[in-house]
């Protein structure tokens, strides 16, 4: 079974990758100029392939990990076959990186996908495989896998760090964490989930053993909602923190990810800050509102995986239960809302990024449109906690801190920043069936297909600028 298994990944991966190559093939003759971000990106990669590493754009916001990544694969190549000329780091050439990139990202879903799901090995072949390539043509992943950004290469090394640390090779993890901040500095966040589930780990154990020693049923996989049992967990949260022996035990462990923290504390200290260049577009805030968009978005295209009829019974079901609770979170939610709601000027200024036409078609129509969609945002935040519900509290309670980590800061609405926390909150659901895998890649074959479509065909000119210009991401 293993190596039936094995032949038909492969053959859906080489599949998928001559596929990607066609679409690349595509992309690229219609848009061969560098084009949105790829303006900095290109000649920035450009500069360091002919050595020229001490010129910087000061407009680059991000560590020189994608130029650095580049130029060690493609001078190799150079060397081999002999290049010279303009095909040496051409924008093509640096775009296909990322599909490159986007190879090894499906299979480091498969590795984690059965490392996951490593007690239902027997029986659930076929759904790892269909789960590991649907999750490679996440649309807002595989669109930049064709253009020359930093997401793919950013979560190719997020993804490597988890899977090492899943493994227990922590030395290796948190090296391969410091290659993903070079990448992008906001995914220190993810290296210390990295660590927080190691922890969480460790207080998974301490909390078992002392609910067995205290003879209570409960499994430390359930997390208990009533006042007593929040009691419980922060008093077990106080003590385990507080324990010299819990704590050395911990570091005796995670020591790599914390000389990882350091570094990069030391690196922001003398910055001046988490930016490098230009910062006055990327200015960080209290934008709560951000994890409601997040999990909205994470409701949209987990549908088919984690929506069903009785999951909206059991949603009704909890709201008759308990009215009280779910009025004052609704509540809550609306002064978050009103109080709390950022708008990044890019936002309302690029007509260009399908976020600008969702703020304004939808929040933009009208003042009470926000606050009528509260209601949604609790559906979509019980219906991802519900999703979760099979992984262990502090597991859960690490995951939860580490995403209004990546997401309340940011105050422009960008799905790119939404990519990393997707992935990891589709991962750790239980294997969804066959059908449901299905429709899965079905939605987003669709959306890549009309996104892709769009960006070829539908392009348009700005007034007084004859550059042309195509919606994207």
């Amino acid at each position: 079974m293993e190596k039936f298994e094995g032949y038909i990944f492969t053959a859906l991966s080489s599949t998928n990758f001559l596929v990607s190559c066609l679409l690349f093939s595509k992309i690229t003759r219609e848009q061969k100029e560098p084009y949105m971000d790829e303006l900095f990106h290109v000649p920035q990669a450009q500069k360091y392939c002919q050595g020229k590493f001490n010129e910087w754009d000061p407009m680059i916001t991000t560590l020189p990990g994608l130029y650095l990544a580049s130029v060690g694969v493609i001078k190799p190549v150079v060397w081999l076959a002999n290049l010279t000329g303009n095909v040496v780091c051409s924008t093509a050439m640096l775009r296909f990186i990322n599909l490159l990139f986007n190879c090894g990202i499906l299979y480091l879903l498969y590795l984690i996908i059965c490392k996951l799901h490593l007690k239902e090995k027997t029986r659930t072949a076929s759904r790892r495989v269909l789960s590991a390539l649907s999750l490679s043509t996440f649309p807002v992943l595989y669109f930049f896998s064709f253009l020359y950004y930093t997401d793919a290469g950013s979560t190719f090394f997020i993804l490597y760090t988890y899977l090492m640390t899943l493994y227990g090779c922590h030395k290796a993890s948190a090296l391969l964490g410091v290659f993903a901040i070079f990448f992008r500095q906001t995914n220190i966040i993810w290296v210390v989930f990295c660590a927080g589930t190691v922890v969480a780990n460790k207080m998974d154990e301490t909390w078992r053993m002392e609910q067995l020693k205290k003879k209570d049923e409960k499994s430390p996989s359930q997390i208990p909602f009533s006042i007593s049992g929040i009691k419980r967990v922060m008093r077990f949260l106080l003590e385990f923190l507080t324990t010299a022996n819990h704590i050395k035990a911990v570091l005796l462990v995670v020591w790599p990810y914390v000389l990882v923290a350091v570094g990069f504390v030391t690196f922001v200290a003398l910055n001046d800050g988490i930016v490098v260049g230009d910062r006055t577009s990327h200015e960080a805030c209290l934008n709560l509102p951000q994890i409601f968009y997040f999990f909205s978005f994470a409701l949209f295209f987990s549908i088919p995986t984690s929506v069903c009829y009785h999951s909206v019974i059991r949603f009704l079901q909890t709201l008759r239960k308990q009215p009280m609770l779910y009025l004052l979170i609704t509540s809550f939610c609306m002064l978050l809302v009103w109080k709390f709601t950022f708008v990044h000027k890019f936002l309302l200024a690029d007509n260009r990024h399908f976020p600008f036409y969702v703020w304004n078609r939808i929040f933009q129509r009208h003042e009470a449109v926000r606050y009528a969609l509260v209601p949604a945002y609790v559906f979509a935040a019980w219906n991802f906690m519900d999703t979760l519900k099979s992984r262990s509290l502090f597991w859960s309670l690490a995951f939860l801190v580490c995403l209004l980590a990546a997401t309340v800061p940011q105050m422009l609405l960008e799905f790119r920043y939404f990519i990393v926390p997707y992935l990891l909150y589709r991962l750790h659901m239980p294997l969804p069936s066959l059908t449901r895998l299905a429709l899965e890649f079905l939605l987003y074959t669709a959306i890549n297909a009309a996104t892709l479509y769009i960006f070829i065909n539908k392009t348009f000119q700005w007034p007084n600028n004859p550059a042309v210009q195509r919606f994207m991401w």
